[in-house]
């Protein structure tokens, strides 16, 4: 049997040599692991629409979505999850806060090895940080 495919999306939003990572909640699936915010497409919805809703419901504040950095798909036991991220910026007035995440946290792309991600976003996090670096 195939299994299910989850589209997922997120924001790697850079502000003075920082990235914005979010806390999952205690009640979540992967419980306080760490993430870029973002979260699952809808069957019939577009990745750029998915990505600002899901941003906005999860840090509070409407993105600028940019280019596409890149896509991983990693396999969990009885899914998939199709990661696509994408370079986002905060206007100028946003002040991001853990609308319904844990919490959130500005850090460098050398602190990323301090927190704990999901298997899928680790993954995308070498390529990502490969990308980052040069």
């Amino acid at each position: 049997m195939a299994k299910e495919v989850i589209r997922v999306v997120a924001a790697v939003i850079e502000h003075d040599g920082r990235y914005l990572i979010t806390q999952r909640n205690a009640n979540a699936v992967l419980p306080l692991l760490w993430e870029f915010p973002g979260g699952r497409v809808e069957p019939d919805e577009n990745e750029t629409h998915a990505l600002l809703r899901e941003v906005k419901g999860r840090i509070g504040v409407e993105v600028d979505v940019g280019p596409k950095l890149g896509e991983h798909v990693h396999d969990y036991t009885t899914y998939q999850v199709q990661l696509t991220m994408y370079s986002c910026r905060l206007p100028a007035e946003a002040r991001p806060y853990p609308a319904t995440v844990a919490d959130l946290r500005w850090v460098t792309s050398r602190e990323f090895l301090d927190y704990e991600f999901p298997p899928a976003d680790e993954r995308t996090m070498s390529k990502l940080l490969g990308l980052l670096r040069n």
